[in-house]
């Protein structure tokens, strides 16, 4: 029965300039960069077309600043979940993958191995994490039953998405791609998460050929993204 399951569009939050240092984010409040701009403002276009009835966001901003356009588009507001947020890496945040492994070997090696129950010190543990997200995802879908909601969280945040909707073990080996700004379909039913799609990147293409245009050295816009070729009228 249609009344009887939500359908769900979750979203990673648009690239961030840690994003492409491998720096972990965790709870710090890192702005999006000018490509996750430019993928927010692609995001919100590819949108339109879909029946939405409801948008949620992660509190930080970089999940904010994705989910505003989308939700100026669609004329909703947007409904803020602290919930949704990362991981909290403790210690670890602000730090790359490599740092924390020189700084703390064994620390970096549960980390490595998917620990569920280690947590960096003032962080949170794995399968601490995965519940908090899955729960709040639960609750969410739980409240739109026969709707179409859209949230935009953070990375670590969508994989435990994929792993409730597949079935995947907490501490398994990631095989699946967590894009920025990509979109991954769910559907909830009271038996749980399925998945429909994942990784929908399309109504990103060119993306590199626009932003190396519209660069100088790589990190400043000769050219505002607004103004560029390719920007408008985006079929979802």
């Amino acid at each position: 029965m249609p009344d009887q399951l939500t359908r769900l569009l979750v979203i990673r939050h648009g690239e961030t300039a840690w994003n492409t240092e491998g720096r972990i984010q965790g709870h710090i409040d890192i702005p999006l960069n000018a490509r996750g701009e430019w993928q927010a403002r692609r995001l919100a276009q590819a949108m339109a077309g879909e029946d939405i009835h409801a948008v949620y966001s992660s509190d930080l901003g970089r999940a904010l600043a994705t989910a505003r356009p989308m939700a100026e588009v669609l004329d909703l507001p947007v409904q803020v979940r602290q919930a949704l947020r990362e991981r909290h890496f403790g210690r670890h945040e602000g730090r790359t993958q490599a740092e924390v492994a020189e700084a703390w070997p064994e620390e970096g090696r549960r980390w490595r191995e998917r620990d569920p129950h280690y947590g960096p010190e003032g962080g949170e543990t794995l399968q601490a994490f995965y519940d908090r997200c899955v729960s709040e995802l639960q609750a969410l879908a739980h409240a739109h039953m026969g709707q179409t909601i859209a949230v935009v969280a953070h990375g670590g945040v969508l994989d435990c998405f994929y792993r409730a909707a597949n079935g995947v073990a907490v501490q398994a080996p990631r095989s699946w791609k967590v894009g920025n700004a990509c979109v991954n379909r769910l559907l909830y039913t009271p038996q749980g998460f399925t998945m429909v799609a994942w990784a929908d990147d399309r109504h990103l293409d060119g993306e590199d050929a626009v932003l190396d245009e519209a660069t100088d050295g790589g990190t400043h816009l000769s050219t505002p993204l607004s103004t560029l070729p390719g920007q408008p009228g985006l079929a979802a």
